[in-house]
């Protein structure tokens, strides 16, 4: 099993406005653990930096501070070039992350061979079979010779989630994956990554921002708001009494047509002037300082490292 460590993450995107030039700091410190059997879910409104988090681990981006570090079962770590066995992310948009000039074998007989899971024609074709049975997509024979536009939406998905096992992954990054499904669907996409994480011992990174199913779906949750983790804990603490006035204000938050593009976060007193530099830690039962060194280990996490 894989254990992967998030520390002390920061990344900065730069900014040009004609001669002007500024930093942009998207992840500001952010440090978290992913054990084998838990799901972490980070929640947050848009631009608080959960995918770029995502994408930093992935290595789609690379961070500007910081270190992640993913571990065997016998404490080795994983090397760069087997770090894509180990680690695997499931995108946003089924719509988008499937290639629709190729058909669904293509698309899971491809990692399975660069990865080296399967090495003969027969391998592969039973690899496929397999993948595709473990999401539901049945019966195999008839699903991987079809295209992804021949597919729904939730069936898109469950090929993009076999298509993240085939290398072998032990550590899943689930970019907010029902997000553009229908509502109707969406508990059986959910509940599917809960079975096969029973099965496989993984370790999950979930992403999203409906504080419902974090709640449903995750052992922990870490809040982010502009960049860093404002509110940490097990998941029910988290929701059931949260504590950051950010987190209360996500908890209340329902659609009103008077505020379309504005963040809540932004209304006036919504965020107090207190909570702007601080964080609270379920675990501990303590609030942290941002401009101090803190140690904040999530339940069942190794030993935090300090950040500035």
């Amino acid at each position: 099993m894989t254990t992967l460590e998030v520390r002390d993450l920061v990344k900065d995107y730069p900014i040009r406005s004609g001669l002007r030039r500024s930093t942009l700091r998207a992840v500001n410190h952010v440090s978290f653990t992913l054990t084998p059997g838990r799901t972490v879910a980070l929640v947050g409104e848009s631009g608080s930096g959960k995918s770029t988090v995502a994408k930093t681990i992935a290595r789609l981006e690379k961070p500007t501070g910081g270190r992640i570090v993913a571990t065997k079962e016998d404490g080795t770590p994983v090397r760069d070039r087997e770090y894509r066995d180990h680690v695997q992310m499931v995108f946003q948009d089924p719509f988008a992350s499937l290639n629709p000039f190729h058909t669904i074998e293509h698309h899971l007989s491809r990692p399975l061979r660069l990865h080296g899971r399967a090495r003969s024609a027969e391998e592969t074709r039973r690899g496929v079979e397999q993948l595709l049975e473990r999401v539901n997509l049945t019966p195999a024979e008839d699903m991987a010779p079809r295209r992804p536009h021949e597919l729904s939406g939730g069936q898109r998905q469950r090929v993009a989630i076999a298509r993240a096992l085939a290398p072998g992954a032990q550590v899943v990054i689930a970019d907010e994956p029902v997000s553009m499904l229908d509502v109707s669907i969406r508990l059986g996409v959910l509940n599917l990554l809960a079975r096969l994480q029973r099965e496989d011992n993984l370790a999950v990174l979930y992403i999203t921002h409906d504080l419902a199913t974090a709640r449903h779906f995750s052992d922990d949750i870490l809040v982010m708001y502009r960049g860093r983790v404002v509110e940490r804990g097990p998941a029910d603490e988290v929701i059931l009494n949260p504590r950051h006035s950010y987190t209360q204000l996500l908890a209340k938050a329902a659609p009103n047509p008077d505020e379309r593009g504005r963040s809540l976060a932004d209304s006036p007193g919504a965020i107090t002037r207190e909570d702007l530099g601080r964080g609270y830690d379920h675990t501990t039962g303590s609030w942290y300082e941002f401009d101090r060194p803190v140690s904040v280990p999530l339940q069942g996490a190794g030993p935090e490292v300090a950040r500035p």
